[in-house]
């Protein structure tokens, strides 16, 4: 297999590969990731930061879960971006770039990144930019003689949210973090306790989509590397706790004029600070709810959270019904006090960003494009209705399991449209057996259950 000669570097990959050798750096890392949204790639001296700026990095797909390749098939390679360097806060002689993978010197179909950004361009065809907010909410933990546990030994509270001693107790690692992120420039505008032991959120300032997925992508790679330091564990698993709240990764979301930057999303005039534009947007994403949930929510672990009730404190504050409201939590789709965006919560922290941008997206754009109404907002508590209410008021409910949420994904032609063909097919088959695995395991419930009861 031939590939393209070397070329001599641009001007300005020149200028990044001088800069980048200046501030000490020594190795660059070509990483993309799998089906999970995992980082994976290889490591190149800075001597061969030409080479690996041109696709030199090769990979065989069939050794990774969810890159759908044969043994036997030419290998991909990455082509990085130069605007996604990051030089890694805990090491500073290792850069990291996102990268695009490639097959035989053009976009393969099946990388995760190139499916974002193809949703991207008919955005851009439309004239719109895609804004992104991640709200990113973790579990930092310790090993315990019984398993694990929160770090600080005050963490026992049973409504544990904003607790600012044990803040202060988590403070060193909760600082290393906010301040890596803030040094890399994200503009961390607060963080905080969540509601269940050991759990914390950062928020930081929203971007364009693609940047805001190689941003989570490089967040969690980044959290895990700095709680291992500190000697503890940093957990992305959205339910760790079943009798506790799990991790959200609530989508904020807008659209903006790519000529004037101007929100189109935003309309004082409206009771919810909403345009006409917005409520198309949320009434496509409505229309594909189900499909998308199962790239938002990915694992089985993920649908543990997308009950009614559980927690400690109450109601999960995660949503269960297919519907949208004002600022009232109890919505999947959210419009935030003020208005201008909308929030996805049937999302959570173990999500692929890109994938699962790339179907709310596109489900968002045919809302508009079609000129959907997704009726008039809910503003009262969608917790308290009974399912036969709510059937009533032709309000569905959201998958209860990922083999729900994975049928709803492979019936809807949005999903093929989005994946193409080929991530389609490897996103069902993968998911049909994670989900075919775990009903052949047997769980301690069972065991404790049925072993001496029969």
């Amino acid at each position: 297999m031939a590939y393209p000669e070397l070329q001599p570097l641009s001007p300005a990959l020149q200028s990044l590969q001088m800069s980048l050798k200046e501030q000490g750096v020594k190795y660059a890392m070509a990483s993309f990731v799998d089906i999970h949204g995992m980082c994976k790639g290889k490591v190149v001296p800075m001597e061969h930061f030409d080479r690996m700026m041109q696709g030199s990095e090769l990979f065989t797909g069939a050794a990774l879960d969810g890159v759908p390749q044969e043994i036997n098939d030419d290998e991909v390679g990455t082509m990085p971006d130069p605007d996604s360097a990051t030089v890694l806060p805990w090491n500073s002689e290792i850069v990291w770039f996102a990268s695009d993978l490639h097959l035989v010197g053009q976009p393969f179909e099946a990388c995760c990144r190139t499916i974002l950004k193809n949703v991207l361009k008919q955005a851009a065809d439309m004239g719109y930019g895609f804004n992104l907010g991640i709200e990113t909410e973790f579990f930092i933990l310790k090993d315990t003689e019984t398993g694990f546990g929160p770090v600080s030994d005050r963490d026992t509270l049973p409504k544990a949210a904003y607790a600012l001693p044990t803040v202060l107790d988590n403070y060193k690692i909760l600082d290393r973090i906010v301040s890596a992120m803030n040094g890399l420039g994200w503009d961390v505008y607060s963080f905080d306790h969540e509601d269940a032991q050991g759990q914390f959120e950062t928020d930081f300032t929203y971007c364009d989509a693609l940047k805001m997925a190689d941003r989570l992508t490089f967040f969690r790679f980044m959290v895990k590397e700095l709680a291992r330091e500190a000697g503890y564990f940093a957990s992305f698993m959205p339910k760790p706790y079943a009798d506790q709240t799990g991790s959200g990764a609530h989508y904020n979301m807008s659209l903006a004029d790519l000529k004037t930057g101007k929100n189109l999303f935003e309309d004082p005039g409206d009771s919810c600070g909403l345009s006409k534009l917005g409520y198309q947007f949320i009434a496509g994403v409505l229309k594909h709810a189900k499909a998308i949930v199962s790239v938002t929510c990915p694992t089985v672990n993920s649908y543990k959270r997308l009950v009614r009730k559980g927690s400690m404190s109450g109601f999960t504050w995660a949503p269960v019904y297919v519907c949208y409201g004002n600022n009232n939590r109890t919505n999947m789709l959210r419009i935030p006090m003020g208005g201008g965006r909308v929030e996805c919560r049937a999302a959570d922290i173990s999500t692929n960003l890109y994938l699962g941008a790339a179907m709310i997206l596109a489900a968002g754009l045919e809302g508009i494009r079609d000129g959907l109404d997704p009726g008039k907002p809910h503003t009262e508590n969608m917790y308290t209705y009974s399912l036969d209410e709510l059937r009533a008021m032709g309000i569905e409910t959201l998958p209860k399991t990922l083999g729900d949420a994975i049928a709803a994904f492979a019936a809807d032609p949005l999903s093929k449209e989005v994946m193409g063909p080929l991530m389609y097919k490897t996103y069902v088959d993968f998911k049909t057996q994670e989900w075919e695995d775990y009903h052949c395991h047997v769980s301690d419930w069972e065991i404790q259950r049925y072993l001496k009861f029969f």
